[in-house]
């Protein structure tokens, strides 16, 4: 009996047409997840929520604490630095390399603080609160260590809903940490549904995005100088 043989042809034509479509619906998908589709973004207004503004101008340039801290944030998000966590002997990376925690810090900096100062004295008096006791603390870097500032925000800083669905909750300014390993900050854009951007650094291509939903939250935060003792307060000094 004559036995038909198959046809290569269309075999290779099938499998590259399935490659095709696999790697086409593989690149859609990792344009939605890192949010490299053009779209439109909300501001607080379109959802009648008043934004917060802090009470507190610690820099006096006429902006407050929180619009500092955003913008801050977003002059590091507009740069992308290269995702380089590497130990900085001088305790700074220059401003064209960082990792999340360098985000924070730099938004502090644009409002006039020294995060470093503020946790390193805080570590000096309680550094057993830090996991830091026996002479482990290193200036150069436990203000750049996620653990490090989620003990430090969880002391000095109100602590808020962890619940992105809360839209008002969720406010320009405000320090998110995730997984206690990830930390970023609260943009004053948001998606069509209400939820907050964040401005943060994982090496993603968007620095600004929707990410909320993207990690356990375990730490949301915001930061009212008006609400410490004013002893806290650390200047940033260029260099220091």
């Amino acid at each position: 009996m004559y036995e038909k043989k198959p046809n290569r042809k269309k075999a290779v034509w099938i499998l590259s047409l399935a490659a095709a479509l696999a790697i086409a619906v593989g690149g859609i998908w990792a344009a939605l997840y890192w949010n490299l589709l053009p779209g439109r973004w909300y501001s607080a207004s379109d959802f009648e929520i008043e934004t917060v503004k802090s009470s507190i101008d610690y820099n006096g340039n006429g902006t407050d604490d929180y619009t500092d801290f955003l913008l801050g944030a977003r002059e590091d998000a507009i740069k992308k630095p290269k995702y380089d966590g590497a130990y900085q002997p001088g305790g700074y990376p220059p401003d064209n390399i960082g990792v999340c925690t360098d985000v924070i810090w730099r938004a502090f900096r644009n409002a006039g603080y020294s995060l470093r100062d503020m946790v390193d004295s805080d570590i000096a008096e309680h550094a057993e609160l830090y996991g830091l006791a026996d002479g482990k603390a290193d200036s150069n870097i436990d203000f750049r260590r996620v653990s490090n500032l989620k003990v430090f925000f969880s002391r000095y800083a109100q602590s808020l809903t962890l619940d992105p669905a809360e839209i008002a909750e969720w406010q320009p300014g405000d320090i998110v940490i995730f997984e206690d390993r990830h930390i970023g900050m609260i943009s004053d854009r948001r998606t069509r549904e209400g939820r907050a951007y964040l401005i943060h650094n994982g090496g993603q291509p968007n620095r600004e995005e929707d990410a909320l939903l993207r990690m356990e939250i375990t730490g949301h935060y915001r930061f009212d100088a008006s609400k410490i003792p004013e002893s806290l307060w650390k200047p940033w000094k260029e260099q220091n």
